[in-house]
């Protein structure tokens, strides 16, 4: 396997490595699960209430959100991966975009069918959602950085 093809098949390793932590994460049990993020939530807090000095945090209530900023960031970092992946092919930009969103937005929609089977879990549209706005961002990120490196190698080279 020449170089380039090896670069492009350790890319994909890492898109499907990432595939596979997210369906470990999702096939937790409902009480597993929670245990995960309110551990993740009481060290936030404890970070928090150390910089404003305000004690009457809502668990709960931070509990939801870092939940909920878990499946974006999650979609975000796998919208990066498979770009990355997609980057040196030979589509137009626009093509590799539209591929990246929607190989991120069937995954998350049956990371969502897959909790169905889960004890505890089900599937919820607003997370295939959120899922989807963190592929967005990812997926911008990744152009900006792309481009401005791309700008940066065409300036240097000249």
């Amino acid at each position: 396997m020449n170089k380039g093809r090896l670069n492009v098949f350790f890319r994909w390793v890492l898109v499907v490595i990432w595939m596979m932590v997210i369906f470990h994460l999702s096939s937790q049990q409902a009480n597993q699960s929670n245990n995960l993020s309110t551990g993740l939530t009481l060290k936030v807090v404890e970070v928090i209430e150390k910089v404003t000095g305000q004690t009457n945090l809502n668990i709960e209530d931070f509990n939801h959100i870092i939940r909920k900023c878990a499946h974006f960031s999650i979609y975000l970092v796998l919208a990066l991966l498979v770009l990355n992946a997609l980057i040196n092919s030979n589509k137009a930009i626009r093509s590799k975009v539209i591929l990246t969103m929607i190989i991120c937005i069937l995954y998350a929609a049956s990371d969502e069918f897959h909790q169905i089977f889960v004890s505890g879990r089900g599937p919820q549209v607003k997370d295939i959602f959120i899922d989807s706005c963190g592929a967005l961002v990812g997926t911008g990120i990744y152009l900006v950085v792309w481009k401005n490196f791309k700008k940066r190698t065409v300036q240097r080279l000249s």
